[in-house]
């Protein structure tokens, strides 16, 4: 029984962390596919519109049978969130990010989104959602962590550095399509542009965290608010393509690369995604959620350089390395906490059953000396009286 309870309690902490590492695979298979997509010529605003119009056909049947008895009333003030947190993720995050995309590698932006937990973090202390301690060692970890994981971006984004060459990259890809000719590579005029976009993108999608975080406070249903976001997401990015895409032929879609990559990013990297991110956020926070996008990097370097034939630079491993040192400092910062948080809430239950005890025990030893007392005078009646009664010699 003991043991059966013990493996119960390690996967249900478990949970959130395989959670969160199954994402980073499937965020990490959309980097890819996205990445092909885009080297084919579809436009990054219709592959938005896309990606969230299949989100919102997934997710919605599944909102309106099981939360029909628990949704909340939208209230005016939970609308505009819910429109901000539809501007935000699907409008600015992924247009940018997917521009940025287009300029620079999928590993290079993976990369670079490592930054999103140390921003949560800035953004996390600036709305109080976050406490900093100096002087506790877990906050100066997380302090230093946020400060090295912004050095490794900015020498990501400014040092490029020497092509380092993988075993297997001139081996078992042939050229294809979807790998990108010498000619075409971009330009370091293009990389930094394709740096800014994704830092305003990764700046967006902490901002969407925090406010998902505050949103889910008020509206609990997780499967209503994921679709009302993806929903919202399709409106605005629709009128944003219609902006910036005057080609009606922008938005053919047909049996290949372009479908498989809307449907794979609306349904995993969007309606699962962010259902998913909902749930373990409510138990451990956002800085926790957007701890794991090291290990979404790693993935698609390998996955690059082994389908795309993509370049590795030394600036980026650099880089990469600062970032992921600066990151794994946050996240034990956030597990000291979490940590101390736990066993404050274990200890004061256990001390209110001490309380309790000592009441009790002082009850037993009052009720205990009261009985001895009245033992005492009792005997000393007796002896007066056999005393009294006694024949004198």
């Amino acid at each position: 029984m003991e043991g059966k309870g013990c493996l119960r309690n390690f996967l249900e902490n478990a949970k959130p962390y395989i959670a969160m590492i199954s994402l980073q695979f499937g965020y990490a298979g959309m980097n890819i596919i996205t990445k092909i997509s885009l080297n084919r010529g579809m436009s990054h605003y219709v592959l938005v519109v896309y990606r969230h119009a299949f989100a919102t056909a997934v997710i919605a049947p599944f909102a309106l049978v099981l939360e029909r008895k628990v949704r909340p009333k939208i209230t005016f003030p939970i609308l505009m969130q819910l429109f901000v947190l539809g501007l935000l993720g699907p409008v600015i995050d992924q247009n940018f990010y997917y521009a940025g995309l287009k300029f620079t590698s999928p590993t290079f932006s993976c990369a670079m989104s490592n930054m999103l937990p140390a921003m949560t973090f800035v953004m996390a202390v600036l709305c109080r959602m976050e406490k900093v301690d100096i002087k506790k060692v877990r906050c100066q970890a997380k302090v230093v962590g946020t400060v090295v994981t912004v050095a490794g971006a900015m020498l990501m984004t400014l040092y490029k550095g020497h092509v380092l060459n993988m075993v297997w990259s001139n081996y078992i890809h042939p050229h294809k399509s979807y790998v990108p000719d010498t000619a075409t590579e971009p330009s370091d005029k293009d990389w930094l542009k394709g740096s800014i976009l994704l830092i305003i993108a990764t700046l967006a999608w902490a901002s969407f965290f925090i406010l998902q975080a505050i949103t889910l406070k008020k509206y609990t249903a997780q499967l209503s608010l994921t679709a009302i976001v993806c929903f919202l997401g399709t409106l605005q990015s629709i009128a944003v393509t219609f902006v910036m895409e005057h080609k009606s032929s922008a938005w053919t879609i047909g049996w290949n690369m372009n479908l498989l990559a809307a449907a794979y990013a609306g349904i995993v990297s969007s309606s699962i995604a962010y259902y998913v991110q909902g749930l373990v956020m409510q138990k451990r926070g956002p800085v926790f959620v957007t701890a794991f996008s090291p290990l979404m990097m790693i993935i698609v370097a390998i996955m690059g350089s082994f389908i795309l034939a993509e370049k590795i630079y030394l600036g980026g491993v650099l880089g990469a390395v600062l970032i992921v040192a600066g990151l794994y400092s946050v996240l034990w910062g956030k597990y000291k906490e979490y940590k101390e948080k736990e066993a404050k809430e274990i200890t004061e239950p256990v001390n209110g059953c001490t309380g309790n005890n000592q009441t009790a025990t002082m009850m037993e030893d009052f009720e205990t000396n009261d009985v001895e007392m009245q033992k005492s005078e009792d005997n000393k009646i007796t002896v007066s009286e056999v005393a009294i009664t006694a024949p004198k010699a």
